[in-house]
């Protein structure tokens, strides 16, 4: 047997591998948060908008949220607006608002929509304005902390997701909420997959993230976790292990998990593939967080 053939009943045995998690998740919502660093480069980007766009192929129901708090970011420091966080979430006044309105809804949601076409899907950009796709209400201060335009979610429209997804588009939805008044809210691109994972009861919620998963020493990645219970989540966040920027992926997870959505993975989407990695091989990259 010559080295070409080997190859090619190598790439043979990885689809096969492939085909029993094909056949789980076909006919099944699998809701994507794309952000970190991973979206800074388009080499990485690519190859998890072709993930998407294969997971739409085999039948699989895919709907991408996504991020962008570096580009907001960069955005700011050029306007002379200084970032402010509070226990991981964007402190959000009216001018911050319309800089993450202006980067996540007319900049970064466009340019994904226009790629993951460009591979042969069709792609719609949503923000949460569009349809109410996500009603919210300004959030309580946080510790006295009055976090501004921050919304909290009353309702999505799972109407709208079903009839696009279930049918051949792939939603891409910027995480703006819209209040009774029609304001806009920033909400968390977390808690946007997390309580769309759950209103849709979806087999799976992903999150790329630019870290491997949950370690046991945040300072090791020799120490991920390559499965975790909520219990065992629950006693990392009380002992500091998951703090900062983990704390609403984790909080998205537990709340998806306890309101249906089968399993939760956080995983580094800097990663060539990370997607396919994680659900179609036997092994995975990352972190899955069950019941």
């Amino acid at each position: 047997m010559d080295m070409d053939t080997k190859v090619l009943i190598e790439k043979a045995n990885i689809l096969i591998e492939a085909l029993p998690y094909i056949q789980q998740l076909s006919g099944k919502h699998v809701v994507i948060k794309y952000g970190g660093n991973a979206m800074l480069s388009d080499e990485l980007t690519q190859t998890i908008l072709q993930d998407v766009t294969l997971l739409k192929y085999v039948g699989v129901y895919p709907i991408l949220v996504h991020g962008g708090g570096p580009e907001i970011n960069v955005l700011l420091e050029k306007l002379d607006i200084k970032p402010q966080f509070h226990k991981g979430l964007r402190v959000t006044d009216m001018q911050t608002m319309d800089v993450v309105q202006m980067v996540l809804s007319g900049k970064i949601n466009k340019d994904i929509v226009a790629r993951l076409n460009c591979m042969g899907a069709k792609a719609i950009g949503l923000c949460g304005k569009d349809a109410s796709l996500i009603k919210a209400v300004k959030v309580q201060p946080i510790d006295g902390v009055d976090m501004g335009y921050v919304g909290n979610i009353t309702s999505i429209n799972t109407k709208l997701l079903r009839l696009l997804s279930e049918d051949e588009y792939i939603p891409v939805i910027a995480p703006i909420g819209v209040g009774s008044d029609g304001e806009s809210y920033n909400i968390n691109a977390d808690t946007v997959a997390g309580d769309i994972a759950a209103a849709l009861n979806a087999e799976k919620l992903m999150f790329l993230t630019d870290i491997d998963g949950i370690c046991r020493d945040p300072g090791d990645p020799s120490s991920l976790i390559y499965s975790i219970t909520l219990d065992e989540v629950e006693r990392l966040i009380a002992d500091g292990t998951i703090s900062g920027g983990m704390l609403p992926k984790v909080a998205a997870c537990t709340n998806a998990i306890n309101r249906g959505v089968k399993r939760t993975h956080i995983l580094n989407g800097t990663l060539p593939h990370p997607i396919l990695l994680e659900i179609f091989t036997d092994t995975g990259i990352g972190t899955m967080v069950t019941k």
